[in-house]
């Protein structure tokens, strides 16, 4: 299937995304079932369903997966209708999401969208794919 969305690993010019050192931290085993995550989500964007994926609110999503029967969410919020930014990942521990995770991705969001323009992005894109 053809990807309609590309991700984005939130900007690492200033400091190392968590998501990246999670995956790069992970056994292979686990890396593996990580990176499939992410394809599908490249593939089918905002539509991926639940279990796999879920809104929180004011366009925060969560990526969920279990790992060793550890419950990982993945917080990320799409952009210009073509971007998935990753940005936040943490081991669920309690049944809701904590609200100081889903505010650390909006202040983010708010942040990456005033340095990044479409136009940048696809830029940027295009360079290196």
């Amino acid at each position: 299937m053809q990807k309609k969305w590309h991700i984005l690993f939130c900007d690492e010019i200033e400091q190392a995304c968590p998501v990246t050192e999670f995956i790069n931290q992970c056994p292979p085993r686990h890396q593996v079932k990580v990176l499939r995550l992410l394809s599908l989500l490249e593939e089918q964007g905002p539509v991926l369903p639940r279990p796999y994926a879920d809104v929180l609110y004011d366009g925060i999503h969560e990526l969920r997966f279990t790992l060793s029967r550890t419950k990982v969410r993945v917080l990320y919020f799409f952009c210009y209708q073509k971007f998935i930014v990753l940005y936040y990942v943490f081991f669920k521990a309690t049944q809701k999401v904590p609200e100081k995770f889903i505010k650390k991705v909006i202040d983010y969001r708010t942040d990456f969208l005033e340095r990044a323009s479409r136009k940048k992005l696809e830029e940027s894109w295009h360079a290196v794919f």
